[in-house]
């Protein structure tokens, strides 16, 4: 497990060295292309002062808000859908229609709804988010063991009694599984809502060095935000084990 860790690590190292060079050797224009020791110094100086505290969390409490927001609506949506197949047949459609509308296209409608600020980038956040939840939730309920259903039909288990003690664990790995998926898209989500009308956030903050031709501070806020990504999503990894691991040993 170390090795392609080490490994990844080295690439990594090589790549930058690589992009120092070629920007040293062939006089790119920090406003182009800047090297990664001016991001670096960008960055350092943005986390010294303080600038770019506020951002990142508003940036979280944006991706947190949305991400529970979604993850809670899809779960309980994939919920009612696995176990209603008339409410399937009529309300899939419509979900599938509310993901293929695009949500950049959607979010002036928002503020015009909700006004500046929070809400729209939460409500943007919460609806990218809310599909894979939903669907895979769905997905695993409906493959769970048909003989597993059938012993707990003949041992007289009422229907929430099957839900909660044998397709909701059964489908645990699926539901972590969307989990994994909407934590990067809720950060994707969020970055993306502050692009239009909002004041504070990495996304607005983008915008800002865009405007202001200030290409070291775009390439610093980018790399914050990968780190938050990487970040979240090893955590997600990591409660996905922790969970895995206890239902496992519970069930044996």
């Amino acid at each position: 497990m170390k090795y392609p860790r080490l490994l990844a690590l080295a690439l990594l190292i090589v790549c930058l060295l690589a992009w120092e060079w070629a920007v040293q050797a062939f006089k790119f224009s920090p406003l182009v292309l800047p090297a990664p020791s001016v991001i670096g110094a960008a960055l350092g100086r943005g986390l010294a002062t303080g600038y770019l505290w506020p951002h990142i969390a508003q940036t979280l409490l944006e991706l947190g808000l949305g991400l529970g927001l979604g993850v809670l609506l899809g779960f309980a949506g994939g919920v009612l859908l696995g176990e209603s197949a008339l409410l399937r047949r009529v309300l899939m459609p419509y979900v599938v229609t509310s993901q293929v509308v695009p949500k950049l296209a959607l979010l002036p409608l928002f503020i015009v709804w909700f006004g500046f600020g929070t809400t729209p980038t939460v409500v943007i956040t919460a609806l990218i988010c809310f599909f894979p939840l939903l669907e895979n939730t769905l997905t695993g309920i409906a493959q769970v063991d048909a003989a597993r259903l059938e012993l707990f039909r003949m041992l007289g288990a009422t229907r929430a009694q099957t839900l909660w003690r044998l397709k909701l664990p059964a489908c645990l790995p699926a539901i972590l599984a969307g989990l994994r998926v909407a934590v990067v898209l809720a950060l994707v989500g969020a970055v993306v809502g502050e692009f239009i009308g909002a004041s504070q956030g990495l996304g607005a903050l983008i915008i800002a060095a865009q405007g202001s031709m200030d290409t070291p501070l775009m390439f610093a806020v980018l790399l914050l935000i990968t780190v938050i990504g990487l970040l979240l999503y090893e955590a997600t990894l990591w409660l996905e084990r922790k969970l895995l691991t206890t239902y496992s040993f519970s069930s044996n």
